[in-house]
């Protein structure tokens, strides 16, 4: 559960920090200076909420490590390589439904967009 949380968290700040600097790259020469120092200050603040969910993930992963070292010694070999196996592939297909949930939810923006232009 904690893995699942940590990568989510992850992957939206991750997602909400390429937002923001994407704002600031479409930011004008004539844009508001307030905006530009709104975004920046967003920017800053997405910035160490990353390093720390980082370290919060660094902390998951020796917690796990130690979860798994416990497992191993009441599992049998069959047994532990599945339930590895299985906490691997759980960390990399949240990763994908959220990335695959961010272009459904980009395409669906594109869509909508390109109705209100029509």
């Amino acid at each position: 559960g904690d893995l699942d949380k940590v990568v989510n968290l992850l992957l939206s700040l991750s997602g909400r920090l390429a937002r923001v600097e994407t704002a600031l790259g479409s930011l004008g020469p004539h844009s508001p200076a307030e905006d530009k120092v709104a975004l920046r200050e967003k920017q800053r603040l997405l910035v160490a909420q990353l390093e720390d969910a980082k370290e919060l993930k660094e902390h998951v992963g020796r917690r796990e490590e130690a979860v798994g070292a416990m497992v191993a010694r009441y599992l049998p070999a069959e047994h532990l390589q599945d339930y590895q196996h299985f906490i691997k592939m759980k960390s990399a297909l949240i990763t994908e439904q959220r990335e695959l949930e961010e272009k459904i939810k980009l395409g669906q923006e594109q869509l909508r967009c390109l109705r209100e232009s029509l």
